[in-house]
């Protein structure tokens, strides 16, 4: 069983100053690829309405604003977008003219995936200027290579989990957002997350047992958690309105029978989890220390 997506890298020469505020490079990013996506693959009926009329077949309804749902996958009230931005490490930097830079996009819609016009839309987004100060740059190259994550269990004994949290993280248990990432809620999450996607936009739904597994991730003990909290909001450019897009950032350690449940983390580095993942939050970075392999006190890390 395997988690499959896209991931493209992009590469920009700055025409103009260009600038990233602190807790803004994801967003920035994502409001910039919805204008432009918008106007790439929608007709003039759909550009002149609040709601794409042919949103069945419209990409931009599809991948940007996928329908509501009253029900689903892990029981979430709205479809994940297909897509995430990763660009942590432009929060809070000024790229100068002719600098390069450069920020990554996975995109998990297999099933139909229109990579010649999500591509476009990153290019002029760009062109049309981006941060406070609508910066402009040209796209210098796009790298894109699919990818697939195995989910089956890891064959290695692994005793010992570090995972940073990279960009603002929120998590939900029971409706309520937790202090605390205890195993078996940042497992459940990262297995949702996966379930979800994969179940709207890929190979369909896990072939696991969702109960049986948290269960045994509930054995897990938590051995280290140094957070902090950091606050960021950003207003939406529509209504107007304000929302907070904060989190938690920091490292938490674990430690137990980790095999099972390294293939769901490992996936969760190139999704993300938590709220608001589309724009950059709920980054991880997951390093693995196994009892065999590796020498006492060195760990490996897998890919993101």
């Amino acid at each position: 069983m395997t988690f499959d997506f896209y991931s493209f890298r992009f590469v920009f020469s700055a025409l103009d100053r260009i600038v990233f505020p602190t807790g803004q490079p994801g967003n920035i990013l994502r409001g910039a690829f919805g204008n432009a996506f918008r106007g790439i693959v929608c007709s003039p009926d759909c550009l002149g309405a609040l709601q794409c009329p042919t949103r069945d077949s419209c990409d931009y309804a599809r991948i940007f604003e996928p329908a509501s749902a009253a029900s689903g996958p892990s029981g979430l009230r709205d479809q994940p977008r297909p897509f995430v931005f990763r660009a942590a490490y432009l929060d809070g930097r000024t790229i100068q003219p002719d600098e390069r830079f450069w920020f990554d996009v996975n995109l998990f819609e297999t099933q139909n995936p229109p990579l010649e016009s999500f591509a476009l839309a990153i290019g002029r987004l760009a062109k049309d200027g981006l941060g406070p100060l609508r910066g402009r740059a040209n796209l210098v190259s796009v790298e894109q290579r699919p990818i697939s994550v195995s989910l089956d269990p890891n064959p290695a004994e692994a005793r010992n989990l570090h995972v940073e949290f990279v960009t603002p993280t929120e998590l939900k248990n029971d409706n309520q957002l937790v202090e605390r990432p205890e195993f078996d809620v940042l497992f459940a999450r990262a297995r949702d997350r996966v379930s979800t996607l994969r179940s709207l936009y890929g190979a369909g739904p896990l072939e696991i047992d969702f109960r049986a597994m948290g269960e045994r991730a509930a054995a897990i003990r938590m051995t280290r958690c140094e957070l902090r909290q950091v606050e960021a909001e950003r207003r939406s450019s529509r209504t107007g309105q304000v929302h907070g897009i904060g989190g938690f950032v920091g490292v938490a350690d674990y430690e137990g029978d980790l095999g099972e449940f390294i293939p769901y983390l490992d996936a969760a580095q190139w999704t993300g989890i938590g709220r608001q993942c589309s724009w950059g939050k709920g980054e991880l970075r997951v390093r693995v220390a196994q009892a065999s392999g590796l020498p006492t006190g060195q760990a490996g890390d897998l890919p993101h």
